[in-house]
């Protein structure tokens, strides 16, 4: 998700006491307000404190996903990070990933591909 600055790649952080508190309203409003892509991080299944909230938070995504896809925006732009055995530094590894694969849809939707969503000038990148 973007913040208010317009630095390029930019990733804004959203704490939730648990992935199961994301609503599917949080996601659609991190679009509408110029993010390019959204990544959840959800905890490892099966070790939900709550029992079945990253379960929940995986659904929610999917749902917007599918929101996403509807209103021609296309698929890749929302992902699920589960936290694993590798810790937080997995979880880098697979958010950087997933801010490559945004960034290559921004730019292949500014040089004429699909349609860009919310990128202003077609090089920023909000994730």
């Amino acid at each position: 998700m973007r913040g208010h600055s317009r630095q390029e790649d930019e990733i804004r952080m959203v704490s939730l006491p648990c992935s199961g508190k994301l609503d599917i309203l949080y996601l659609t409003k991190a679009f509408d307000t110029g993010a390019d892509g959204a990544a959840v991080m959800i905890c490892k299944e099966g070790a939900c404190r709550y029992m079945e909230g990253n379960m929940r938070a995986r659904k929610r995504v999917e749902a917007v996903e599918e929101l996403l896809e509807e209103a021609g925006l296309g698929k890749g732009r929302t992902t699920v990070i589960e936290l694993d055995d590798e810790g937080i530094a997995g979880a880098i590894h697979k958010l950087e990933d997933f801010r490559l694969q945004i960034r290559t849809m921004v730019e292949n939707a500014a040089a004429g591909g699909v349609d860009s969503s919310s990128s202003r000038d077609g090089k920023e990148c909000r994730v």
